[in-house]
């Protein structure tokens, strides 16, 4: 079964509505109506109660009234809608002008009675109101041209409610599609939406109040997807680029081993060149899965209480036989108390040292201070040398990127992706990382709650 779409389910909606409040409005004016006549008709019957009473006074038996009927018979026939019926008090009939009208019900007040296609109101009351044996007085108005009124007026209502219903379907159908416009261009723009067309924006100023912020929401998601997008094609062009490299490598050396036959030296020589280049290209996919579990959110950190001062003396003790060949010196100041991942914090660090080792001239110095304000630790990890163009200080957290693209090195912290996995641990972590390049010194500072 097809399902309705929103703007018939809009038109339906008003249209039962309408038809609702038609109805009711309908049925409520009947009922005032019909209650309005049954009091005009109240009103006409009790004024004939005088002149009535009048012409029968003292009439409290047959004979009595039988004297009365010449008086009463022409009184009547200037009513001739009027009948009256006279009665004993025991409810023996003495007098009816009309005596093929229907019985009427015992009791005093008024009601309504039908016959042969012709209606009624009756009214009881007694011939003298204080007297307990006094006559009954019944008297009959005819009502037909009323209720032929309200009937009129009952199918003028269905008519009415009909026709209000039909209209307002028509009408809510063209509403809920002038209203449903927008909604329908934000449907084309999500269809037209693919790798080549990301750019595409919903015009928010043309949009209702109500869509306004629907429409920011697409238009920031669109924005997302293709910052995304043109992160992951650089992505895909930049790890293309640096498999390339060693791939070629090892197709050109393999294939010049085996050019013609050599010594077994020679092959192990040869192998162990390869291998090289497949631990490089091995640790390169590491990397990537460690960052795309970063970016997935599954890089979750193990809590544990930390000395920082400790675990970076341990790195600076095992970094200091580089930095003596170097010509390097190392010192670390402050220290700090954390919870956080051991293996993690110290994977991020020693890429900081790393970095900062490699760049650092002969005779300069390396870093690495530490201190705890308002429940929060920095970390900073400097380096004397030449400095970093100010233009250039967003990216280098970007994977693959590297200020010196000419340089070629031979781990995977080289390639461009040692400061990207570092920002993944520090996010991981709840904190922050920026680098910062004036007077002869690059610094990058870590900021990370206390808690971890």
């Amino acid at each position: 079964m097809r399902r309705l779409s929103l703007g018939s389910r809009l038109a339906l909606l008003f249209a039962a509505c309408t038809a609702v409040v038609s109805l009711i409005a309908g049925v409520l004016f009947s009922r005032a109506s019909e209650t309005h006549f049954i009091e005009l008709d109240q009103q006409l019957l009790t004024s004939k109660l005088p002149v009535l009473r009048q012409l029968l006074a003292g009439v409290d038996n047959r004979a009595a009234l039988d004297a009365r009927l010449p008086a009463l018979q022409a009184e009547l026939r200037h009513q001739p809608d009027l009948a009256l019926r006279i009665s004993s008090h025991e409810g023996q009939p003495w007098f009816d002008s009309h005596p093929n009208l229907p019985a009427t019900p015992a009791g005093s007040g008024i009601s309504t009675l039908h016959s042969d296609g012709t209606d009624y109101r009756s009214f009881n009351t007694k011939l003298t109101p204080d007297n307990a044996s006094s006559a009954q007085l019944t008297l009959l108005l005819d009502i037909t041209h009323h209720q032929h009124f309200l009937q009129r007026m009952q199918h003028l209502i269905w008519l009415t409610v009909g026709l209000s219903a039909l209209a307002t379907a028509l009408l809510g159908a063209w509403a809920a599609r002038s209203g449903l416009r927008p909604l329908r261009r934000m449907s084309e723009v999500a269809s037209s939406v693919s790798a080549r067309s990301l750019t595409t924006r919903l015009p928010r100023a043309q949009m209702p109040i109500e869509l306004a912020e629907l429409a920011q929401a697409f238009n920031a998601m669109l924005g997302r997807l293709d910052d995304a997008f043109q992160r992951l094609s650089a992505f895909s062009a930049d790890i293309a680029h640096e498999l390339r490299t060693p791939l070629s490598n090892l197709l050109t050396h393999t294939q010049v081993t085996l050019t013609r036959p050599r010594t077994l030296e020679e092959y192990r020589e040869a192998l162990h060149s390869n291998l090289e280049e497949l631990q490089w290209m091995a640790q390169l996919v590491n990397d990537m899965l460690y960052l795309a579990k970063a970016d997935h959110g599954l890089l979750v950190p193990n809590r544990e209480p930390l000395a920082l001062d400790e675990e970076t003396d341990a790195l600076l003790e095992f970094f200091t036989p580089l930095a003596e060949d170097a010509q390097v010196r190392m010192r670390r100041t402050g220290q700090a108390q954390l919870a956080g991942d051991r293996n993690m914090l110290r994977r991020a660090l020693s890429n900081l040292l790393d970095n900062a080792l490699r760049f650092t001239p002969a005779d300069g110095e390396v870093n690495v201070g530490m201190r705890t304000t308002e429940g929060q630790i920095q970390l900073s990890v400097e380096n004397s040398g030449e400095g970093i163009d100010p233009a250039l200080l967003p990216r280098l957290f970007d994977r693959f990127y590297r200020a010196d693209p000419a340089r070629r090195e031979g781990s995977s912290e080289h390639a461009g992706l040692g400061l990207a996995i570092t920002q993944s641990i520090v996010r991981a972590h709840g904190g922050s990382i920026r680098c910062e390049s004036d007077g002869g010194w690059t610094r990058f500072v870590i900021e990370l709650p206390v808690g971890g």
